[in-house]
């Protein structure tokens, strides 16, 4: 099983944005850092590169990176992207996270609590 899931919406958005950036060919990185109002966030960007210890899978012509310190906390996270009147966004659902915060962006874990910072 995957590290983390890409619905197929979301898959068309990260290529929509990576034909916009020139990334196409890059790796989507999914992380997580410390920091938020909950102690951890989620980040996604393009890499170029496998680091030591990446979990490297494939989903919907994308080539995900998962770090080794990131994969425990994201493992079974569902990566979707929704269209409402109000534009679009990317959502995260991660069954780790024991409390969120109130933008969704910030999440801690059982085992983890990150670093909290004020929103």
């Amino acid at each position: 099983m995957d590290v983390v899931t890409i619905t197929e919406a979301a898959a068309l958005q990260i290529k929509d944005m990576m034909k916009e950036n020139e990334e196409e060919g890059a790796f989507l990185r999914v992380a997580i850092q410390g920091g938020g109002c909950s102690g951890l966030s989620y980040g996604m960007g393009f890499a170029h590169e496998v680091e030591d210890g990446d979990t490297q899978f494939e989903q919907h012509g994308i080539q995900v990176l998962v770090d080794k310190e990131s994969a425990p906390a994201l493992k079974g996270t569902k990566i979707d992207y929704k269209q409402s009147l109000m534009g679009g966004g990317f959502t995260i659902d991660n069954p780790n996270a024991i409390a969120s915060c109130g933008c969704g962006s910030s999440f801690r874990t059982a085992k983890n609590a990150g670093t909290p910072e004020n929103c």
